[in-house]
């Protein structure tokens, strides 16, 4: 039987509540204590502890300082999500001011402050182009599952304005996320092999970010992919879901805008929606809001989460157009319920809603979105030389968003790179034997050279031996 005061070990026994007492154990006694209770993510555990994990204590600006005091450079944003850095006044302030007044309430049949705000600056910020104006917000708890939703709405859209389309159209090595609807929508096989029997109908088509052509030939040959499979399926296509303008996790693979006018063009004539996946690329990472806005196209359904607290707290959000939001309103004489019925227990939560508003608010009043760009061509014209050095196969960039594609030395090329790179104060992660480099969009001068300058360091480390 369970301790009557909380929870139980196997003998009967209450276990101890320990609190943080960081300070007084080194990373090894934590990294012991991490192994016998917990499971980590994209993690291979008969192998982790072996390769020195970080144990992350506190952390300040662009900097990671872990419980042995030292200090490492977050290059990659905290898995891309952390904009102005670390511990940032404005959104500590913010969410503090919100806890002493609202902590939670549920968004189902009931509405705050901080949700309606945010909603009305994020249609404010929506992209604009060719393409439906986005006019709402509606949220998630993170990236995956506002692709889940937007997923949702675009099949039961499909079914509320004409007939059922059972089939999402979906870019080879793309990613989405790792609930089932995120994961039948990609195309990562690393990842979502062994999950095929639960997937969802998709079409999948070649990514124009594709190294295995030129850049010319492989646009040419993805556009086609995409025009046939639309020719053949579109009238059973309910909605086409890209990453646009650069595949994060498939080690960012960038490629031409022109594929997203393509895109807008080919939903529309065949009557589907164009859903684009914002999460990893929106709020200023490609050195605009959007990377929508580098094709100057607006999709049907935008789903964003990452950066939109700044790093802090979990949110995302799927942007509707209009004519979306009133496929699922009841009209007169209507039997069956058009609602959307979806939603989460922490949706819009206060606390997280109050941070995307100021993380926002600074972005505006700073010029976040102008700095990235600055920070990605700097970065850009001080990774040219990493380009030539021997092992490396291409620097791939847009904006702050870096991949440095390594020539297989080995079965872990990319991490040997990052694990050099860790020993010279930066923090990198891999994917694969691509090394990402995604830091927050504030980083200063100084910060930036000693990025670029550890990982040529690795780079030189690990090609030498």
């Amino acid at each position: 039987m369970a301790h009557p005061t909380g929870p139980s070990t196997r003998d009967g026994a209450a276990p101890a509540l320990r609190g943080n007492d960081s300070r007084n154990r080194d990373s090894a006694s934590w990294i012991a204590r991490d192994a016998a209770a917990v499971w980590h993510p994209f993690t291979q555990h008969a192998t982790w502890t072996d390769d020195e994990p970080t144990v992350v204590d506190r952390a300040e600006g662009p900097w990671l300082i872990d419980v042995d005091g030292r200090r490492y450079l977050d290059g990659v944003s905290s898995l891309w999500t952390t904009t102005l850095g670390h511990g940032h006044p404005d959104i500590n302030a913010a969410i503090t001011a919100q806890l002493a007044r609202l902590d939670h309430s549920t968004f189902l049949g009931t509405t705050h402050t901080p949700g309606i705000e945010l909603s009305e600056t994020l249609v404010a910020l929506a992209p604009t182009g060719d393409g439906p104006a986005l006019t709402k917000a509606f949220y998630a708890g993170d990236g995956s599952s506002a692709v889940e939703a937007a997923l949702k709405i675009a099949y039961q859209y499909s079914t509320q304005t004409g007939h059922a389309r059972p089939k999402f159209v979906r870019l080879d090595q793309a990613y989405h996320g790792d609930t089932l609807g995120a994961v039948a929508v990609g195309g990562h096989d690393l990842f979502h092999q062994a999950y095929k029997p639960l997937l969802l109908d998709t079409i999948g088509v070649a990514t124009p970010g594709s190294r295995d052509r030129g850049p010319g030939e492989r646009l040419a040959f993805a556009a086609d992919e995409l025009r046939a499979a639309m020719s053949e399926s579109g009238d059973q296509v309910c909605a086409i879901i890209v990453e646009p303008m650069i595949q994060g996790a498939a080690g960012m693979l960038d490629y031409d805008a022109s594929y997203l006018r393509l895109a807008r063009e080919l939903a529309d004539a065949h009557g589907a929606l164009l859903v684009f996946d914002e999460v990893a690329t929106g709020f200023g990472r490609t050195g605009s809001m959007w990377a929508a806005d580098h094709a100057g196209v607006v999709p049907d359904l935008l789903t964003c989460g990452k950066g939109i607290t700044g790093g802090y707290l979990p949110l995302s959000a799927v942007l509707a157009a209009e004519h979306v939001y009133e496929a699922f309103l009841t009209r007169p004489g209507d039997r069956t319920p058009r609602t959307f019925f979806h939603g989460h227990t922490y949706t819009a939560n206060p606390l997280c809603c109050a941070a995307a508003l100021a993380n926002l608010r600074v972005m505006a009043e700073q010029d976040v979105i102008g700095q990235a760009a600055r920070l990605g061509e700097r970065l850009g014209k001080l990774l040219e030389p990493v380009g030539e050095k021997e092992g490396v196969v291409e620097v791939r960039r847009l904006g702050t968003m870096i991949g440095v594609e390594m020539a297989a030395m080995g079965e872990r090329t990319g991490f040997e790179v990052c694990r050099a790179a860790r020993e010279r104060g930066v923090w990198l992660r891999p994917l694969g034997h691509t090394v990402i480099l995604m830091p927050p969009l504030i980083l200063g001068e100084d910060e930036t050279d000693l990025l670029v300058n550890a990982l040529e360091a690795a780079i030189d480390e690990v090609t030498e031996r």
